[in-house]
């Protein structure tokens, strides 16, 4: 995770700058940003750059002198020189150190025991050697009595230091290796994003597109009504149950539609309100719930115009969750209690993988040619604050369900809270910015 440093608003001027060792401060951004507020306001300020050596009076904001620094404390030592904001606490001609000593011309005390100064020599006037520095700005004698005849008693002393030099190394997240380009695992309620890929490519999404399907017949029609299945909708599908010219109940269809992705079930409930008519409902649907990449053009998703993304599958698993989350109890395979009593069909089969698993919320699951294997699902993770809904997606995949595997495992290894792990370890990462 990026950590962002931010001037705090309240300081308007320079004088208002909090004073003291600012590690921040070997941020170069961060140390753009304090001498740039500096110039603004016109400040007179030394500047003491110790990444290129070099120390700058600046004058109204302006460069008005620049010295070359000898020497600065060993970086990793007690005496490393530290970044900060500070002032001139004092200034002496030839200040005597207990500490090391020696005599150090022309000193403007700017932290404690550190200092800008001339070349340090010891009492016998033996120079110290190049080798040694407690810690102080070393300038020549000549530069350092030019500085000193410059600055006042509480002028600001600008320290920067960069950690390291960039070099064009670059980390990657450890995310799981998965056969699917695309994937995308965060908490539904917070938008946390654990691991993703590609989550905003648009990508057919096969029998995927069937929980949209759910959706807009539980919000469209009366699934009490029995309708009569029309010859149209006794489609190819895995598990053939219609025929047509039977009487079923829509809400019977929801069903073979969610546990054996039934294309058959998919047609007729689409039938009842008029097959185009509920293929518009289903986009509209999918814009109001934010699916900005996604496009329908068939209730079963057996074609390949069916398109959608990681992140907009994400924003129909939250709103299944919280508005129709007996959807989700029928894919999978829980016993649904309703007002309309028990489906008619028997010998059901689930095709959605986990239906055995007690954490699995539910989900679809998905396969055609264009979108190879697919997979969207809920998993409840527990967590020291109880259980979380999180999300599990992958796209494009060959081994759908070794896929979905990797990645609800990932969570729960790093994040899920037991006995034995109470610590979550994985927690920097990202959140989806969602707006529902």
């Amino acid at each position: 995770m990026v950590r962002v440093f931010s001037l705090p608003d309240a300081l308007l001027a320079p004088a208002d700058f909090r004073y003291g060792s600012w590690p921040a401060l070997s941020n170069p951004d961060f140390f753009r940003q304090v001498k740039g507020q500096f110039i603004a306001e016109k400040a007179d300020f030394v500047e003491a750059d110790l990444s290129e050596m070099k120390i700058r009076y600046y004058r109204a904001g302006s460069v008005e002198k620049e010295y070359p620094i000898l020497t600065k404390g060993k970086p990793g030592s007690w005496w490393e020189t530290p970044a900060g904001l500070y002032r001139i606490e004092s200034r002496e001609k030839n200040h005597f150190s207990s500490f090391g000593k020696v005599y150090q011309p022309w000193s403007m005390a700017f932290q404690g025991n550190f200092f800008i100064h001339g070349w340090p020599y010891y009492a016998d006037g033996t120079p110290v050697s190049s080798a040694y520095s407690g810690g102080c700005i070393r300038l020549s004698d000549e530069d350092a009595q030019d500085l000193f005849n410059r600055v006042m008693v509480g002028l600001p002393v600008l320290v920067y230091e960069e950690q390291f030099s960039p070099d064009s190394f670059t980390y990657e997240s450890r995310a799981p290796q998965l056969n699917a380009p695309i994937f995308l695992a965060a908490d539904l309620r917070n938008n946390f994003v654990f691991t993703e890929s590609s989550s905003s490519q648009p990508v057919p999404i096969a029998s995927i597109t069937k929980l949209i399907t759910a959706l807009v017949a539980a919000e469209y029609i009366n699934l009490d009504k029995t309708i009569i299945v029309s010859p149209a909708a006794a489609v190819s599908t895995t598990v053939p149950r219609l025929k047509g010219g039977e009487g079923v109940r829509a809400y019977d269809l929801f069903f073979p539609l969610l546990s054996e992705s039934s294309n058959q079930a998919a047609e007729a409930l689409a039938d009842i309100i008029g097959r185009n008519h509920f293929i518009n409902l289903m986009n509209q649907k999918a814009k109001a719930l934010g699916m900005v990449d996604s496009k329908f053009v068939d209730p079963s998703g057996s074609g390949e115009g069916n398109v959608s993304s990681a992140r907009d599958l994400f924003l129909l698993l939250k709103y299944l969750l919280n508005n129709r989350s007996f959807i989700l109890n029928i894919s999978s395979g829980r016993r649904v209690v309703s007002a309309y009593g028990e489906q008619s069909f028997e010998n059901l089969k689930n095709f959605n993988l986990f239906s055995g698993d007690p954490q699995f919320v539910g989900g679809k699951i998905g396969k055609t040619l264009a979108a190879r294997e697919t997979m969207a699902a809920i998993f409840n993770l527990d967590t020291k604050s109880g259980q979380r809904p999180i999300a599990i997606i992958a796209l494009g995949s060959s081994e759908i369900g070794n896929d979905i595997s990797v990645l609800w495992n990932f969570v729960k290894k790093n994040y899920e809270h037991t006995p034995s792990n109470s610590q979550p370890t994985g927690n920097e990462s990202s959140s989806l910015n969602i707006q529902p």
